[in-house]
């Protein structure tokens, strides 16, 4: 029998809500309805939905809920296009997810990403502090938005309290993924959270809330940027399933279904570090992240290792790799995968991997071409090794968070091309050795597409700084 430790979070139906598994017990097709009068839609003020959203919003504390049936993506390209009007900046981190680069395109925002602190022992980007954000926004200028995402995908969370105070300190309204989260961003004074139903929640894939609370944003904003996005005729079956999931975390039995599968973790936890097996410290109990780098283990080779024993992780990377328990974790998973890791370190095991490198990148850095001028124009493929100077016309992303490691319109500089290429040998088959640049980007800087000389990476065309990067 196999061990299912990745996402939907219900564990192939394990960890479903009750409320959505009765739902799902009817006959087949008999709630899959349109948004008929009764029923109506996330953005109709009468009917079933709108009720439940106000529902969700009181018990959550917020002042208005959405739901989302394209997941957690949509509802964040929602909700920066809500914050951003065409031509404004916005601060994002290098571990956004790549939808939000997709919500610049649509919104022609300009993207001023953020560099994170990093951990050379684990690849991982960590959580800024409150004064490594206070360096972002000294460096930044004038911005419309700041965007954070707290817990990552390990489940390691930012001091959000802290951050958020900070960027209203500088008159900005704060956007949080909280996709793997539970919604601590709202009590933490965020203006708008996006949470998903699958990722930490026991809903279906593809379903997803946006909370908003106080006067920064306004509610009208947000549901244009809605309309504008979401499908004309949302899935009644998604809905139900993002009430659900909010429900899940409000109710009573919602929270002992899930105290019940962190005590699981817990004990897992404890097991694996009797074992002698290295873990990454989490703030998600339903999270475990083996620390691969230590046992001198790549995590794709791991990952490999592990799916021909039947054991499914959710997210293989070059130093560590992930465990997601869900709230219904499999039978036997607190002795089945230490027993199983334990073999993986016999087999596989040795001196730890060498430190990882940081990305060469600076403090704070918008792309030299806007990120849709870039993402359009004619574009050519080049050796990694012959990418140095050249500007890139797609973003690169090794499957399967979609965190870009490189973003439309930056310009390659020789430090980058070769973390690059030293990228592609620590991600094996998840890296082309080729990079698809702007056609015509010269390696001198001299031909940027629209004919101004530009010398590095980060200034404007006409050769005026685009940030205050460090």
């Amino acid at each position: 029998m196999g061990l299912p430790l990745h996402l939907p979070a219900h564990g192939r139906g394990r960890g479903l809500s009750p409320a959505l598994q009765r739902l799902l017990r009817q006959r087949p097709g008999s709630w899959d309805l349109p948004e008929l009068p009764e029923f109506g839609g996330p953005l109709i003020d009468s009917g079933a939905v709108a009720e439940a959203q106000r529902r969700c919003a009181h018990q959550l504390g917020a002042g208005a809920v959405w739901f989302g049936v394209n997941g957690a993506s949509g509802l964040l390209q929602a909700a920066l296009l809500a914050l951003a009007p065409p031509g404004s900046r916005v601060l994002l981190p290098r571990n956004l997810h790549r939808s939000l680069l997709h919500a610049c395109v649509l919104g022609q925002v300009r993207p001023l990403l953020y560099d994170l602190p990093f951990d050379p022992a684990t690849g991982l980007w960590r959580p800024p502090s409150p004064a490594h954000l206070a360096a972002v926004l000294k460096a930044a200028g004038p911005v419309a938005a700041l965007v954070l995402v707290s817990p990552s995908y390990q489940g390691q969370r930012s001091d959000l309290p802290a951050l958020v105070a900070l960027a209203h300190g500088h008159g900005l309204p704060v956007l949080v993924d909280q996709a793997h989260g539970l919604g601590e961003a709202l009590a933490a004074g965020a203006d708008l959270v996006v949470l998903s139903g699958q990722k930490a929640g026991g809903g279906l894939a593809q379903s997803a809330a946006l909370l908003l609370q106080g006067q920064r944003v306004d509610p009208a904003a947000v549901a244009r940027a809605l309309l504008w996005l979401q499908t004309s005729s949302p899935s009644a079956l998604l809905l139900a399933s993002a009430e659900a999931t909010l429900q899940e975390l409000t109710s009573p039995g919602g929270r002992r279904r899930r105290r019940r599968a962190e005590q699981i973790g817990e004990r897992l936890r404890r097991r694996c570090e009797l074992a002698g097996l290295p873990l990454l410290a989490s703030d998600d109990p339903l999270r475990l992240v083996l620390h691969t780098a230590a046992l001198g283990i790549n995590g794709l080779d791991a990952d490999a290792w592990l799916l021909e024993r039947g054991v499914i992780a959710e997210l293989p990377e070059p130093g560590v790799l992930t465990f997601c328990l869900g709230l219904g974790p499999p039978v036997g998973v607190v002795w089945r995968l230490p027993r199983q890791l334990k073999r993986l370190r016999r087999a596989l095991g040795g001196h730890p991997l060498p430190p990882f490198s940081p990305p060469p990148l600076p403090l704070v850095a918008e792309p030299e071409l806007p990120i849709g001028e870039a993402w359009r124009a004619p574009a050519e493929a080049v050796p990694l090794a012959a990418a140095a100077g050249r500007i890139a016309a797609e973003p690169l992303c090794p499957y399967p968070p979609g965190i870009p490691l490189l973003v439309p319109g930056e310009r390659i500089d020789p430090a980058r091309a070769v973390w690059l290429q030293h990228q592609a040998r620590l991600w094996p088959g998840q890296i082309a050795d080729t990079v698809r640049v702007v056609a015509g980007s010269g390696a001198d800087g001299s031909a940027c597409a629209d004919g101004f000389a530009c010398a590095d990476g980060f200034a404007c065309a006409d050769g005026s700084p685009r940030s205050g990067g460090a």
